[in-house]
């Protein structure tokens, strides 16, 4: 099949039409716009419509609900992405045609090189947060930034944008090495843990990926330096680094940490031991202090000031799916977050108990067999540290169910945990038993956080 890989700086000569299979995905859709606006023509497939098809029609781009064959005519180039199958009807077709297909975390490393300077943001946990941080720290110093964002970004509208500036900003995924596919000019690193060795089969071969895309850095590493496997990753490389850090003596340190309000810190960064910010965070949690010491670290390092700093600290309220707080039903209040890896869902549950609600529910959808089977014990300890947890079956996603390992597993390892059927039962579970003051957070990365907004229904 005529697939594409590898960097190719004239990936797109002659290129005037692209189409987008599986177009509705948030990753698809900074891409689609930045093309968009550099004068390509778009056309796209999906099997849902949603917000982001939406937008895109209002861009005057035209999408097909289905995957037809007929929906490549004409097409100089196909882009999918990594959930769409090798037979789906539209990959056979171009394959038939000899149109060049490529997947979309190659096409992002040819679009992070449009710009002058790329900022692209690894780690395992809190990509979307530092990514969404320093998006916003750019846009409001008047940067005009491009970015590619996991989550919806308030501040922009959207999962990302094309900017006028000379700067990129890009949420680097580790998942089977697509971040190796960029070249950034600025590699952040935020932490290493252990998640998808159904891939990479060992920490060490894992921590020789982050290696191996902080090599690339062609300016600066921004480095956690409270992070014993990025440490270990950056010790023995050649490249200037600056590091972030609140128990180290980082290069860029948190001080005089203290809460502004139940949840919610405010603290003063020191750059090499002398006060440069004092930032007041406005998205919960302890954790996010790493993200915008992170933030803070790419300010200076771009030639920004503490104050530029302190204001994309203060404005930015966290990203969509990102302990995002989403309404009220007869006194409970319902938020929904990504976690799905143990240290996620940990950081994400002290969070929410320390905001001082009566009980605090979890939610949780476990995302692969692979990921809960591994880490079931370590699921379970997290998850038993709160008052209340429901769970639904596994979303294998990508992976076969094989049998080995279901949610009833966790679930016994839970005191008080409960079992339900699906979304609509989980939903209804809560709605029945939550009382007036109780905080219910949905947890994962599939479409648990459907059951969110069934209970505000």
């Amino acid at each position: 099949m005529n697939f594409l890989s590898g960097f190719n700086a004239n990936l797109l000569d002659g290129v005037k039409r692209l189409h987008f299979i599986g177009i509705g995905g948030s990753g698809m859709y900074p891409l689609v716009q930045i093309l968009h606006a550099r004068g390509y023509t778009i056309t796209g497939s999906d099997v849902n419509e949603g917000s982001i098809i939406d937008s895109e029609r209002a861009m005057g781009i035209q999408v097909f609900m289905g995957h037809d064959a007929k929906n490549v005519l004409g097409a100089d180039m196909i882009v999918y992405s990594a959930a769409i199958h090798k037979d789906n009807p539209e990959i056979r077709e171009a394959d038939a045609r000899g149109i060049p297909m490529l997947e979309r975390s190659v096409l992002l490393g040819y679009v992070s090189r449009l710009y002058p300077r790329s900022i692209c943001v690894a780690g395992t946990h809190g990509k979307t947060t530092a990514t969404s941080m320093i998006t916003s720290l750019l846009e409001l110093a008047g940067q005009d930034p491009a970015a590619v964002i996991g989550g919806k970004l308030p501040l922009i509208g959207g999962y990302g944008k094309n900017g006028s500036g000379n700067t990129i900003v890009i949420e680097a995924c580790e998942f089977a090495e697509t971040f190796l596919h960029l070249t950034p000019d600025i590699a952040v690193l935020l932490n290493i843990d252990n998640d998808h060795l159904d891939y990479y089969g060992t920490m060490g071969q894992l921590k020789f990926a982050f290696k191996k895309f902080a090599l690339m850095a062609r300016h600066t590493i921004v480095a956690n330096a409270d992070d014993t496997n990025v440490v270990q990753v950056i010790n023995s490389l050649d490249r200037a680094v600056r590091t972030f850090g609140i128990n180290s003596e980082a290069d860029y340190q948190a001080v005089n940490i203290r809460e502004h309000k139940p949840g919610f810190y405010e603290f003063d960064v020191l750059e090499w031991g002398y006060p440069v910010a004092h930032l007041k965070l406005s998205a919960p949690g302890y954790h996010n202090i790493y993200n915008a010491l992170a933030m803070a670290a790419c300010c200076f390092t771009v030639g920004l000031t503490g104050e530029d700093a302190a204001a994309a600290a203060e404005s930015f309220k966290g990203a969509g799916r990102r302990f995002e707080i989403l309404g009220e039903f007869n006194g409970v209040t319902v938020a929904d977050d990504y976690a799905h890896h143990p240290t996620e869902i940990a950081a994400t549950l002290k969070t929410a108990h320390a905001l001082g609600y009566n009980k605090v529910w979890a939610v949780h959808q476990p995302f692969t067999y692979s990921r809960t089977r591994e880490l079931l014990d370590d699921f379970a300890k997290v998850l038993a540290d709160t008052d209340q947890v429901v769970l639904t079956p596994i979303m294998g996603s990508r992976e076969v169910d094989d049998g080995s390992v279901k949610s009833e597993d966790l679930a016994a390892k839970i005191p008080g945990c409960v079992v339900v059927a699906g979304l609509k039962e989980a939903a209804d579970y809560v709605k029945e038993h939550a009382q007036p003051g109780d905080f219910v957070i949905t947890m994962g990365c599939g479409d648990i956080y459907k059951a969110a907004h069934m209970m505000l229904e």
